[in-house]
Formats: C-alpha cells, structure tokens, sequence
C-alpha cells in the first residue's frame, strides 16, 4: 500500500547576479542616451550650433528608437536574448567613439541615430527580461532591480559624464562611455543567465496582438508613459541651463545638482520596489502626483534656495519611482504570450516621450521661454494621472 504525497518543488533562486548586470547594462545605455543634457552648454560652444540644436540630439536619439524599434524587433526576434543585448551594447560603444571623434554637429547627429538604433533594440529586450528571469509574483522586485541601472545613471552616469567632461571635454566623457559600454557587453556574455522567450512559438501559431484580451490595457499603459515622458523632457533635457539661467546658480553647481537629484530618484527607486510596487495602479498615481508637486514647487520657487531645491529633491524621489512603477504595470498587464511585444511598444512609448519632449522643448524654449517648461510639464502629470484613475475605475484594477 503506497500514498500519494504531492511533491513540492522549491521555488528557484532569485537571479540577483543576473539582474545586477542586466542593471549595470541599463545604466550604461542610459547614460550614453542622456549625457548631452549635462554636457549641453560645453557641446554647443565646441560644435558652434545653438542649445536647443544640441537639445535636439535627444530628440534624435530617441525619434530613432520610435523610428526603428518595432521593425529591428521583428527583424530580431530569433536571436536569443543575452546574444542581442551583447550586440547592441557592443553597436552602443561603437556609436559612443564615433561621437567622441566627429568633426562637426551633422556627424554627431549620425552617431546618435545609430546608438539611437542600437539602444531601440536593446529596451525591446531588456523591457521584458525580468519577467522572463523570475515568477510573476517576484516582478516589481526584479523590475526594481533592472530599471535601478536607469536611476544610477541619473545618481554617478550623467554627473560624472558631466564633470569629466567639463574637466576634460565632452568628447573624453563620451570616448569613456564607449569603454566602459564595451565592458558592459563582456560581463552581460559572461554572467546574464539566458532565456526563453516566445518567438518560435509566435512563428509556429501566428499570434493576433489585437485578439489578446490584455492588448488594450498594454496601449493604455504605453499611452500613459509616452504622455509623461514627453512632459519630462520638455523640462529635463534644459535642466542644465534651468539650472543656471533660472535658479541662478553657477554653472559649478549642475554637476552636484545633477547628483543629488539622481540620489533622491534612487531613493524613490526604493520606495517603489519595497513600497508602492505592492499595489501598481495606486503606486503609479502617487509617484506622478508626487512628481507634479515638486516640478510645481520648483516652478514657482526656483529662487528660494530652501524651497526651490526641496522641491528639486521631491521631483527627483518621485519621478526616480516611475520607471519601475510603468514597467511593473506594463508586465502586470501583458499576458505572457505577448510580453515581448509590450516590451516593444513601451520601449516606443517611452522614447516617443523623450524624444517628442526634447522637441517640445525646444520650440517652447523661444515661445514661452525656461522658466515657464516646468509648467508644461505639470499640465501632461494631470492628464496622465487623470487619464489612469479614469481607466483603474473603468477596469477595476490596481486591487
């Protein structure tokens, strides 16, 4: 006589090693795609083109990543993961030299197009990697791991691109990035465990993203993050001259400025890990209400030492917290079957939101002036914040 005793299967480690280098990876595309925010006056006097010419280059950067992700996605698709973000690493450090050698701004904006390229690829990836590396119950905490690499690129990759490059030339700082880029792509080979993703499986039973019941939501959320996107960069990609121009601070003072803005936004990285990824939709709301208030603050105070800069280290908690809080819903809501795809259009989203902000900003830079981009910012928070209690109470979600 035998009896059936249910064998249970512990759960399996949690991939920390992985996730640490898929972060170091983030980090390093990251700040390759943001360092022209720091080093935007000293680019503008060496290049001899205006400040929002030089803002531009985000715009450039992240309107190729709109441009060419879905496709390069689609075209990629077979090659497995580590292997893809290897290479786009690897096209990211090549992009980044070519910058550090370029005679004039018309080459500087063909370097950018191919990182841009490069780095479209690589968010299509490493978007849904997480979810691929841990269960579903283990995501905002793999999730707050992997996006950490955004925040420590905002904490030492644009301040310390900033400071190197006004020590010793943007081109050191960008000739340096291509290095350590290189670097990057050698330990993700090395130590980022592989997986299993749905291509094959899309191939052989043709998948209709429209017939997917979580296809909507997934727009939803992209829409969402693209609206805040571009309100941020409307006002971020000009922090640097904000920073002088406005708050009447000496230009010495962006490098640490830029610093304790990046440590405030890994402290709200925390808090959305450990905190408000308990419950996303809710989270999600208070990060962007929270972020609103700071840019307010800012806006109306810039100053006022005191409140001015409180208000900086608020905006910089709070907006530190929404790239976890957009992904984790994003991969909360996606089905398995198409996380890779709602990787992609996030990816979209996201840079459609850099790059339209960027752009944004600078038209407004000579219609409205500096001081007043904070407060384009604020209005696209309330319509996004709007926009996703209206949908949690349509849906009722965020339980």
């Amino acid at each position: 006589m035998t009896s059936s005793i249910p064998t249970v299967h512990p759960a399996p480690p949690f991939p920390w090693l992985g996730l640490i280098v898929l972060a170091a990876a983030v980090f390093l595309s990251v700040t390759i795609e943001m360092l022209p925010t720091g080093l935007l006056p000293d680019m503008s006097r060496e290049l001899g083109v205006g400040e929002p010419l030089v803002g531009l280059l985000v715009t450039v950067f992240a309107g190729t990543v709109v441009v060419l992700t879905v496709p390069l996605a689609a075209l990629t698709k077979r090659l497995p993961r580590r292997r893809l973000i290897v290479i786009t690493l690897a096209v990211l450090a090549l992009s980044c030299v070519l910058t550090a050698i370029a005679p004039n701004y018309p080459t500087v904006l063909a370097t950018r197009v191919l990182g841009g390229a490069a780095h479209g690829v690589f968010w299509s990836v490493v978007g849904a990697y997480a979810g691929h590396l841990v269960p579903k119950e283990q995501l905002a905490r793999a999730v707050s791991i992997s996006v950490a690499g955004g925040s420590a690129a905002f904490v030492l990759g644009v301040p310390l691109g900033t400071a190197l490059g006004q020590a010793l030339g943007w081109r050191v700082a960008f000739a340096a990035m291509g290095v350590l880029t290189l670097l990057g792509a050698l330990l993700v080979w090395r130590f980022l465990p592989p997986v299993r993703h749905h291509a094959g499986e899309a191939d052989a039973a043709p998948l209709r993203l429209r017939s997917d019941r979580t296809f909507m939501p997934v727009l939803v959320v992209c829409a969402i993050t693209a609206v805040t996107m571009i309100g941020m960069y409307t006002f971020y990609t000009y922090i640097a001259p904000y920073i002088t121009d406005v708050m009447g601070l000496p230009s010495s003072a962006i490098s640490p400025m830029l610093l304790a803005y990046g440590i405030a936004g890994a402290v709200g990285l925390v808090l959305a890990g450990a905190v408000l990824g308990r419950r996303p939709t809710a989270g999600l709301v208070v990060a962007l209400v929270a972020t609103g208030l700071g840019v307010a603050g800012l806006a109306s105070f810039p100053t006022t030492p005191v409140v001015g800069i409180g208000s900086f280290l608020l905006f910089g908690t709070a907006f530190g917290a929404l790239p976890t809080m957009l992904n984790t819903r994003l991969l909360h809501t996606a089905s398995a079957r198409i996380r890779d795809a709602a990787a992609s259009f996030y990816t979209t989203a996201f840079n459609t939101g850099i790059g339209g902000g960027a752009l944004l900003g600078a038209v407004l830079y000579g219609v409205i002036g500096l001081s007043a981009l904070p407060w384009v910012f604020v209005a696209l928070l309330v319509c996004s914040t709007t926009a996703l209690i209206w949908t949690a109470l349509v849906n009722r979600v965020g339980r």
